[in-house]
């Protein structure tokens, strides 16, 4: 949303420039926090690739996640000439095939990657969670090695990062549905011991090769499952008190909670000086219990705020944080998945996103 059509008018001149000089430097903050949006492609009515890329680029959202490789986004991303930096996803139906054999996952780079010159890639999401106890679990890591092999032989390996993305179900104490966690306390994060196996390797390998682990956090679930236990403040990064004592840490949101969770289970798997990189996080705006427009709008300001500031476990760190999603997807089910985008399908945003920097000619047209 153009900054002068929601916070200038009735404002004398002096207020307005100093409205506008205070969203510049929150948004400059926000460039800082290395926010990016997640780019859903599972609805009907979507506008086409590249008005989305623009609509990026309007709001300036540098970075991108982008579930499957297709083709005309890539095009889009390239032909722009946009700084978008991506995620590029390997669905989990590719697993099998790129952890077959060598040739299959340099085929794959080679036509989703290498192909696209002009498209800044960052990190490659091979599969999505993936559960250990799937069919699929035992592909993971292998086609994990096998494109991290591609993106060597290319010579992108100081560019691109090859990790995956899990979810919090994989810790102990967790319930359905799986970012329904309470995570108390956080330092007590473990990763179930039936998922170690699976795991494990995974956590060597990115460690071995200077990746993140990307983990979908999702402190809604969590709230709407333990509504009694979990208020909605301690969710919507609202509450004015610590609300868990964590030793010295002090917990006044849930994000942070899980976040640190993660991290406390990485330390005793070996993984102590990795990153996380949070790749999915967000708010449904309607279909379910606490899903309101004003609670959406809540969180999400809230979270792209507050990732800048890193966690109490990790304190002046920031967190590179994907929103979930660009736009709401009516191919979704069930209803509540319909819901989570900052955008409508017609472009237009669902509510004030402080997300946009505005340019000199827009703050100078805006106080005129």
């Amino acid at each position: 949303m153009a900054v002068n059509s929601y916070v200038t008018e009735g404002f004398p001149r002096m207020t307005k420039v100093l409205l506008l000089l205070g969203l510049l430097m929150t948004s400059l903050h926000l460039t800082d926090a290395q926010i990016g949006v997640c780019y859903g492609t599972l609805g009907d009515n979507l506008p086409p690739p590249e008005e989305v890329v623009e609509l990026y680029s309007q709001n300036n959202i540098q970075r991108m996640r982008l579930y499957n490789p297709n083709p005309a986004v890539l095009q889009a991303l390239g032909s722009a000439g946009s700084n978008i930096q991506l995620m590029l996803g390997v669905p989990n139906d590719a697993l099998q095939n790129i952890a077959a054999s060598q040739g299959n996952a340099n085929k794959w780079v080679e036509t989703y990657v290498t192909n696209y010159t002009k498209v800044k890639f960052r990190y490659i999401a091979v599969g999505n969670e993936v559960s250990f106890s799937s069919s699929l679990a035992q592909f993971l890591h292998p086609a994990m090695k096998n494109i991290n092999n591609a993106i060597s032989a290319a010579g992108l390996d100081n560019q691109i990062k090859v990790s995956t993305a899990i979810e919090t179900g994989v810790l102990i104490g967790t319930s359905y549905p799986p970012s329904a966690g309470s995570f108390y306390p956080p330092s007590a994060g473990s990763f179930q011991s039936e998922v170690r196996s699976f795991l494990d390797p995974i956590i060597i390998f990115l460690a071995e090769n200077g990746a993140p682990l990307l983990v979908n956090i999702y402190p809604y679930f969590s709230y709407s499952a333990n509504s009694q236990d979990i208020s909605l403040d301690y969710a919507l990064f609202t509450a004015n008190e610590v609300m868990v004592q964590d030793g010295q840490l002090g917990y006044r949101n849930l994000f942070d909670s899980m976040v640190d969770a993660i991290y406390s289970a990485l330390e005793e798997a070996g993984g102590d000086s990795m990153d996380i990189v949070v790749s999915e996080s967000g708010w449904p705006s309607a279909g379910g219990t606490g899903a309101t427009l004003d609670n959406a709008r809540i969180y999400n300001t809230n979270l792209i705020q507050h990732v800048k500031g890193g966690t109490p476990k990790r304190p002046a760190k920031a967190i590179e944080t994907y929103v979930f999603a660009m736009f709401d997807e009516n191919n979704r089910s069930p209803e509540l998945e319909k819901h989570w985008g900052l955008f409508l399908p017609n472009k237009q945003s669902k509510y004030p996103l402080l997300c946009r920097i505005p340019t000199a000619t827009q703050i100078v047209f805006s106080i005129e």
